[in-house]
């Protein structure tokens, strides 16, 4: 049926259903027993009135030649006081969606490419879906009931307001020309800004005066981000998790003054960090609840980092991965010692003192040790001395000058030196190391592995794959050097 106009008046019809009707452009609906109304890939509709006092459904989905005059239909006092759930997908024409509605609970907006500006005032929204919208530029949430909203799939957006008192979880990762953003929820836990590198230290202060319960911050990569912003920080007394990574930062004093409860610390590829950048780490025992850290990539010394393992002993967990100037690991040594230091390093009777009693107070908890693809390190030894009693990960995997590894790891569980094509000196003394991952150790000789293995009696997984130096035809001699040995990974190479 070709029809331009629908106008309908109906006291009983409680569900309305019109498809594929490419020549309407006009409907008009009033009935108060009205709760769905569908009118799917209506092409040419271009007004629609409503007066449905019970109307909570609506799907005008694909209705590409609706305008932004819809939202005044669909707004409060635009004759649907109940709606709760709107679908405008792909609705092409539509540029500036404002919606003010009261009852509404959920809306789709996925596929609208040409809307540029947002504006939702929706106290009871709890579910907004944005998917294709790659255009929105300017983007209003104020008020919504929304509980998380993701908005890193919108890479143009610039503009960003939102008040929110029930969002706990919000995330802007790859929002990267967003240079303005004013950010009210009280109940926010997670803020994921990866990406943001316009994002700037007046957004940072006014996100974190208004949203005091933050536990996890993610500003990997917001290159804009400076001391002044850091400094907000102290607002956030429950912060937990900080990611700092891939950012030009020099100065952490304000990370460490503010934020006492950090228990993870991430500044990954953070190039311009110096040595004396850490410095309250390891000397004046700052963050102590500190558990994890992860180096990865930065330009953090030799020393820096024999300090960090020696004196930090609350670390749990630390990734050193890509470390260029890590050039050994040798474990046990008393870096902390006052003796060592220069001489004005400390302010007298205070510092020496903290860092002594932080040493003193408790053993090492590390448990996991990632020095992945260290190009220049050459030696890793862990003696028993060095008190690693929880250590059960150690990854060295590509780190290909490594020559000489030497371990007494009461707990060591799980060691990879995969592709260290260098080694040639092995001595563990591991007794519940259960795996072992020697993939592509090229160097690396039977008998050295043999003598490595007799000290290692819950061994249960080996890889030796591409391991020319190693016979492993005959598993037999393997297995009675090491009988708990279960599964042995090789190439069979006689």
């Amino acid at each position: 049926v070709r029809f331009a106009d629908l106008n309908l008046r109906s006291p009983v019809l409680s569900y309305i259903k019109v498809s594929r009707c490419s020549a309407l452009r006009c409907v008009t609906i009033t009935s108060n027993a009205l709760k769905k109304l569908v009118l799917q890939k209506q092409e040419s509709l271009c007004n629609l009135s409503l007066q449905c006092h019970n109307l909570i459904d609506v799907d005008l989905s694909d209705c590409e030649s609706l305008t932004n005059e819809i939202c005044k239909v669909l707004s409060d006092g635009g004759g649907c006081p109940m709606l709760r759930s709107l679908i405008l997908d792909n609705c092409e024409s539509l540029s500036v969606v404002e919606l003010n509605n009261s009852s509404l609970v959920n809306l789709s907006l996925a596929g609208c490419r040409s809307m540029t500006f947002l504006k939702l005032a929706c106290p009871k929204l709890q579910v907004v879906i944005l998917d294709g919208c790659d255009h929105l530029e300017r983007a209003s949430f104020c008020p919504v009931g929304l509980e998380s909203l993701n908005l890193g799939i919108c890479p143009k957006l610039s503009v960003l307001r939102i008040e929110a008192p029930n969002m706990s979880i919000l995330e802007l990762k790859g929002c990267g020309v967003l240079s303005e953003a004013s950010i009210n929820c009280p109940c926010l836990i997670s803020l994921d800004a990866s990406f943001c590198r316009q994002f700037m230290d007046d957004s940072l202060s006014q996100t974190a005066e208004a949203c005091p319960l933050i536990e996890h911050l993610i500003l990997s990569s917001c290159l804009s981000i400076d001391v002044r912003g850091l400094s907000s920080l102290h607002c956030l007394q429950k912060l937990a998790l900080l990611d700092l990574s891939y950012t030009f930062l020099m100065n952490l004093k304000p990370v460490f003054d503010s934020c006492l409860q950090l228990k993870v610390l991430k500044l990954s590829a953070c190039k311009y960090l110096s040595d004396s950048s850490l410095e309250p780490l390891y000397r004046e025992g700052a963050l102590p609840m500190l558990v994890e850290l992860d180096l990865s990539y930065s330009s953090i010394g030799q020393t820096a980092i024999e300090e960090l393992l020696a004196c930090c002993t609350n670390l749990v967990n630390v990734n050193l991965n890509g470390c260029t100037n890590l050039h050994e690991l040798v474990c046990g040594s008393d870096y902390c010692r006052s003796g060592d230091m220069p001489i004005d390093a400390f302010p007298p009777d205070s510092a020496p003192d903290k860092t002594k009693e932080i040493r003193e107070s408790s053993d090492c908890q590390l448990e996991v040790l990632n020095c992945t693809g260290c190009p220049n390190i050459k030696k890793v030894v862990i003696p028993s001395t060095a008190n690693y009693l929880n250590l059960s990960k150690i990854n060295l995997n590509l780190s290909a000058n490594l020559k000489e590894v030497d371990l007494k790891c009461s707990n060591l569980y799980n060691l990879n030196l995969s592709n260290c094509n260098s080694l040639e000196i092995l001595k563990l003394d591991c007794p519940r190391l259960a795996n072992l991952q020697l993939l592509a150790c090229t160097m690396l000789q039977e008998d050295e592995l043999k003598s490595a293995l007799s000290f290692c009696g819950a061994l249960e997984i080996l890889n030796v794959h591409s391991c020319p130096q190693i016979n492993t035809l005959d598993f037999g001699r393997l297995q009675a050097v090491c009988p708990t040995l279960k599964r042995i990974q090789s190439s069979l190479i006689a």
